[in-house]
């Protein structure tokens, strides 16, 4: 959910949904505070989403204390004593070079925008005769300490009479083969990884890069829609796989309110799909996989576990409802450029798609850049993702769930439900304004992003119970309405 969006410039950072942004503790969301009532039916927005200084210590002469010149120095006067000399080179400082970046909940990464991601640069160091002469006191402990040490370890080798034994002379061990360990990280990237591609996007808002996986032979790739927003207008794909294959790729439909998109690749034969796992039966602390192209590495395999499940997040970091997702956690790595590449099980099922990540201010680069993976990232349900890119690559077009209500956090918990619109599954089933809903089926549901995410991961025409306060049980067929991307 950024993190790397080419349409804003910026790695995105994910907000937890319903959690409120505190500058005094220190953690910095890019979506606005959520207002106070939005409409649960989640239209009406979009998902847009060194080398440091170093001194070098080069002796031009060495005082050995234990060498045969030593002791002829130690019999003359002391006039004729020759003292060591010290040369000191001074090391060169080679400012860091700033990467790309782009909206960070998404990890995806892209050209320098308003906010950018970037590697920070070292900051040169003050010159100052101190340093030098600490910074020679230094080299001059290390290279003594060594010179004493390899003296003292010659002489008592000499006298047990063995021989020195030298790593570099022993053989190479035998080369590994076989077949790579069911359920391994290995097994998981070497079965994967043909399938994940990096997608290179341009437009006239801007330009960057993310991840995807193939969906079929003939071509269509499962991705982020704030991956491609930026080239659904008239601008460019090109994907890239694994084995150097290159095609040309454009925007079959996309869906603002689950970022999620499908793109169609042109010009490549024998491509791999992927399999796909199921998100409905994951246990938190379950290992998992996680492959993209973060800051333009592709093929980087990152491992972890599921640290949460059902986790309300808002995808878009506008603060409203209208792109709130209930999200898989994982502290595998995921980084700008991460951004629509799969969150696999230790089978090599995809269960997840990797699209969102937690960046607090003490993990901000200088200039209040966003730094990258701190262990809180997001994904995706596939579940929820394998319907929206069925009804995408069948009708071109995504459909989303919804009730017709307005919603809020109520002051005591639970979700409060609002305006309630005319004809609505929610009027339908006898909901009223004012109502405040605490769970939906056997999930709780503690305020009002809660809700919403909840409603996404079913399918329209399911039946769900809503229980409101005071125990009351109401039965709500949930309806489903075209999503008209931005």
């Amino acid at each position: 959910m950024t993190e790397n969006d080419p349409s804003g410039q910026n790695a995105e950072q994910a907000r937890p949904a319903g959690a409120q942004p505190d500058a005094e503790q220190g953690a910095s969301w890019a979506a606005q505070p959520a207002q106070q009532q939005s409409d649960a039916t989640g239209l009406g927005g979009h998902a847009t989403p060194q080398s440091g200084a170093q001194q070098a210590y080069t002796p031009e002469q060495q005082y050995n204390p234990w060498s045969p010149q030593a002791q002829t120095q130690s019999q003359q006067t002391p006039s004729q004593q020759v003292p060591a000399q010290e040369h000191q080179t001074q090391g060169q400082y080679t400012q860091g070079h700033q990467i790309p970046g782009q909206q960070a909940p998404y990890g995806q990464h892209t050209q320098p925008g308003p906010s950018v991601y970037a590697v920070p640069q070292q900051r040169q160091a003050a010159k100052s005769t101190s340093g030098k002469l600490l910074a020679g006191v230094a080299a001059i402990a290390l290279v003594v300490g060594g010179v004493a040490g390899g003296t003292v370890g010659f002489l008592t080798a000499d006298s047990s009479g063995g021989a020195s034994v030298n790593a570099l002379d022993a053989p190479k061990p035998a080369q590994q083969t076989g077949n790579l360990p069911a359920g391994s990280v290995e097994s998981v990237a070497q079965k994967l990884s043909p399938s994940v591609v990096e997608l290179q996007v341009s437009g006239r808002s801007g330009a960057g890069e993310g991840s995807g996986f193939v969906l079929s032979t003939d071509g269509y790739v499962l991705t982020n829609n704030h991956v491609v927003e930026v080239a659904a207008g008239g601008g460019q794909i090109q994907a890239v796989f694994q084995d150097g294959k290159k095609g040309t790729a454009t925007v079959v439909g996309r869906d603002p309110t689950t970022d999620i998109a499908v793109v169609k690749v042109s010009g490549v034969s024998g491509l791999t799909p992927v399999e796909l796992g199921r998100s409905d039966d994951l246990r938190v602390g379950q290992p998992v996989v996680a492959i993209g192209s973060p800051f333009e590495l592709a093929g980087t395999v990152t491992s972890g576990i599921v640290s949460a499940l059902n986790r309300p997040v808002s995808a878009g970091g506008n603060g409203d409802q209208t792109t709130v997702m209930s999200a898989v956690q994982t502290d595998a790595a995921i980084n700008p450029g991460n951004s629509g590449g799969p969150l696999a099980n230790m089978a090599g099922q995809v269960i997840g798609i990797n699209s969102a990540i937690y960046s607090p201010k003490s993990a901000q680069g200088q200039g209040g850049e966003s730094g990258g993976n701190v262990g809180i990232g997001f994904a995706i349900p596939i579940d929820q993702a394998r319907r929206t890119a069925d009804d995408i690559i069948n009708t071109g077009q995504a459909t989303q769930t919804f009730i017709g209500a307005r919603v809020q956090t109520a002051p005591t918990g639970g979700a409060q439900l609002g305006e309630i619109s005319p004809g609505s599954p929610a009027e339908k089933a006898g909901l009223k304004s004012g109502d405040v809903v605490t769970k939906l089926d056997d999930r709780a549901i503690p305020n009002a992003d809660a809700l919403v995410a909840a409603i996404r991961t079913r399918a329209p025409n399911d039946k769900v119970k809503f229980t409101l306060t005071g125990d009351k049980v109401v039965e709500v067929t949930l309806g489903g309405q075209p999503v008209t991307p931005n």
